[in-house]
């Protein structure tokens, strides 16, 4: 499956609720009191066939996320299903890991193969400012434990000036102590984040060089959007994840699925075509498969915020909307 740029499709970022249990002030306002009925949710059975379309068509890997996917009462039994998908070869997932202390046992016997973890600072103070909950302490034993299981662990940290300016350096000490690594993501101006100011990834790894020493990239083919570097004496790696400074959309193998079942071909654009609705129209497969493979000519080649024609098509809902 290609798009209309020539680039494989294989990663489908699967979005299970628009639900959270955190008010991320960059992410969902506080005031938001409208979330998608379970009549607008996709049901496990068309999560189920949409997985398996688009892995017939050429998907491999699913990561799931929200809002926040561990709110959603059948994960363990979506995981197990989605990961038996013939041509599936891995599911990941994506939480703010206040459930996954207890949901990680069930989901790696699930076959999960990783899990990225959600943390802003290493401050709890600071943390509940920005999450609005005392989520620390639960956090951050969600990673030590899931480290600590031998599953591979990602701690995202999203910098922004306004919010954890001064706080977000010390999540590289995560790294340090334990095998995990740690990403830091540029802010994208999409929902919430219009209203606050990220920082460079070129900014971050100066001032992480300051604090740690000399770092050394590590080379990696895999196609992941971030760049890695080892520190000194550290048992994990530290990321950079530059959508804004450094666009990687040249090498973009992704598509969305939000939970109310719009296919989103790129981050950065309202443009979706509407599987649940093709779904509940008992719609063939193959008029399904063809009306993905059109949508994907239409795929964006990069999303250009300062293009004043692209931005104002661009994507209006908040990321829990859309999903992570």
């Amino acid at each position: 499956m290609t798009d209309g740029s020539g680039r494989k499709i294989e990663y489908l970022r699967l979005s299970l609720t628009d639900r959270c249990n955190l008010r991320c002030k960059y992410c969902m306002p506080e005031s938001e009191n409208r979330f998608l009925s379970e009549e607008e949710l996709l049901t496990a059975e068309e999560i189920v066939s949409a997985v398996t379309l688009l892995a017939e068509m050429g998907v491999k890997k699913v990561r799931l996320t929200g809002g926040e996917p561990l709110l959603r009462s059948d994960i363990e039994l979506l995981t197990a299903r989605i990961k038996k998908i013939s041509g599936i070869e891995k599911i990941f997932l994506t939480t703010n890991g206040l459930l996954l202390s207890q949901k990680l046992p069930a989901l790696m016997q699930a076959g999960l193969d990783g899990v990225n973890i959600s943390l802003d600072a290493m401050s709890g103070q600071c943390l509940k400012n920005i999450t609005g909950k005392d989520a620390f302490s639960a956090v951050f034993a969600a990673i030590s434990e899931a480290a600590a299981s031998k599953i591979p662990v990602k701690v995202n940290c999203v910098p922004i000036l306004e919010l954890n300016g001064e706080n977000f350096l010390e999540l590289a000490s995560l790294a340090e102590t334990l095998p995990v690594d740690v990403r830091f993501i540029e802010l994208m101006p999409i929902g919430m984040g219009k209203s606050y100011t990220g920082i460079p990834s070129d900014e971050i790894l100066s001032l992480l060089q300051k604090k740690y020493g000399a770092a050394e990239r590590i080379p990696d083919d895999t196609g992941n959007p971030a760049l890695y570097y080892a520190f000194p004496y550290f048992k994990g790696r530290i990321g950079l994840i530059s959508p804004m400074s450094h666009a990687f959309c040249k090498n973009c193998n992704r598509i969305r699925l939000t939970a109310d079942g719009k296919l989103k071909l790129c981050l950065a654009k309202s443009a979706s075509l509407d599987l649940k609705a093709m779904f509940r129209s008992d719609k063939a497969i193959s008029e399904i498969k063809n009306a993905v493979e059109n949508a994907l000519k239409d795929k964006p080649d990069g999303h250009r915020f300062s293009d004043d024609a692209f931005f104002s098509s661009g994507e209006t809902r908040t990321m829990n909307q859309i999903g992570g």
